[in-house]
C-alpha cells in the first residue's frame, strides 16, 4: 500500500533529522529535492489561489452581468410597452383624424371631399362592371327664412333631424352626405332611375313628416331634388352637374319634389 502524503512527508523529515545518515550522499540531494518539492507545492497553492480567486470573480462578474442584462431586457420590456401603447393611440388618433377629416361636424354625415371621392370612385366601378348609379342632390326649401325667422340655432336642429330622415329613409347601401349649407347628396350604387325614384319619393315624405320645435312653433320641411343617372363614359363632374340641373326644375316646378335630369344627346 503507498503512503500518504502526511506519511511520506513524516518519514522524509525523520530521514533527514537522524544524524546516522549525516554525511551520506543521498541525505544532501533528498534534502535538496525536499527543498525544491516545498516551494513547488508552495507554488502551485498559490497558483491554486490566485485561480479560485479568479474564478470566484469571473463568476461574480458574470453573475453581475447576468443582473445587467436582466435589467437591461426589464427596461427594453417596458420601452417596448410604451412604444406599442404610443402607436397604438397614433394608430387611433389617425382614425379619429381621418373619421373628423371626412365628416360634417354638425350632422355627422359624409362631408363634400368624402362624397366626391365617393363618386370618384363609383364612376371607376361603374366603368369597370358596368353597373351604373344615380346621383341626387337635396336642397331644403326656403331654409332662408328658417334660420331669419327663428335663429341659425334652430336651423342647425332642423339640419340635424333632417340629416337623420335621410339615414332612415336609405338603404343599407346607399350613401349621404351634407354638401353644403343646406345641400345634401345622395348616392345610389348600382341603381337604376325607377328604383331611384322610389327612395326619393319615400325620402321627400320622411322629410314632410318632421316636427321641429322652434320655440312654441312647430317647423315643418320640405325638399327639393334632383337625380342623374350616371352614363358610361362620362365624368363624375358631368353627372353632378346634371343632378344639379335637375334640383334647379324641381325648385321651378313649384319645390318638394323630386326631378330626374336627362343625359345630354
Amino acid at each position: 500500500m503507498k503512503p500518504g502524503a502526511a506519511e511520506l512527508d513524516r518519514r522524509i523529515t525523520e530521514l533527514l533529522a537522524d544524524p546516522a545518515y549525516a554525511g551520506h550522499p543521498l541525505r544532501e540531494a533528498l534534502d535538496a529535492l525536499w527543498q525544491y518539492t516545498a516551494e513547488q507545492m508552495s507554488r502551485i497553492e498559490r497558483v491554486t489561489q490566485l485561480s479560485d480567486a479568479y474564478q470566484s470573480m469571473a463568476h461574480e462578474r458574470e453573475l453581475g452581468l447576468c443582473d445587467q442584462f436582466d435589467r437591461q431586457l426589464r427596461r427594453l420590456s417596458r420601452i417596448a410597452r410604451i412604444s406599442d401603447h404610443y402607436q397604438n393611440m397614433m394608430r387611433d388618433l389617425n382614425a379619429a383624424l381621418e373619421e373628423t377629416s371626412s365628416r360634417d361636424p354638425l350632422t355627422s354625415l359624409l362631408n363634400r371631399r368624402a362624397l366626391m371621392e365617393m363618386i370618384k370612385q363609383e364612376v371607376q366601378r361603374a366603368s369597370r362592371s358596368g353597373e351604373s348609379f344615380v346621383v341626387a342632390m337635396l336642397d331644403v326649401d326656403h331654409f332662408k327664412a328658417v334660420n331669419d325667422q327663428h335663429g341659425h340655432e334652430t336651423g342647425d336642429r332642423a339640419l340635424v333631424e333632417l340629416a337623420g330622415a335621410l339615414v332612415q329613409s336609405l338603404r343599407e347601401y346607399d350613401l349621404c352626405g351634407r354638401w353644403g349649407g343646406e345641400e345634401f347628396l345622395v348616392l345610389l350604387p348600382n341603381t337604376q332611375p325607377d328604383a331611384a325614384q322610389h327612395v326619393m319619393d319615400r325620402l321627400v315624405g320622411a322629410v314632410r313628416g318632421l316636427a321641429v320645435q322652434a320655440s312654441d312653433d312647430v317647423l315643418r320641411l320640405t325638399v327639393s331634388i334632383g337625380m342623374a343617372h350616371h352614363q358610361l363614359g362620362e365624368t363624375f363632374s358631368e353627372t353632378l352637374s346634371r343632378a344639379d340641373q335637375a334640383l334647379y326644375l324641381a325648385k321651378q316646378d313649384g319645390r318638394d319634389r323630386v326631378a330626374l335630369g336627362f343625359p345630354k344627346r
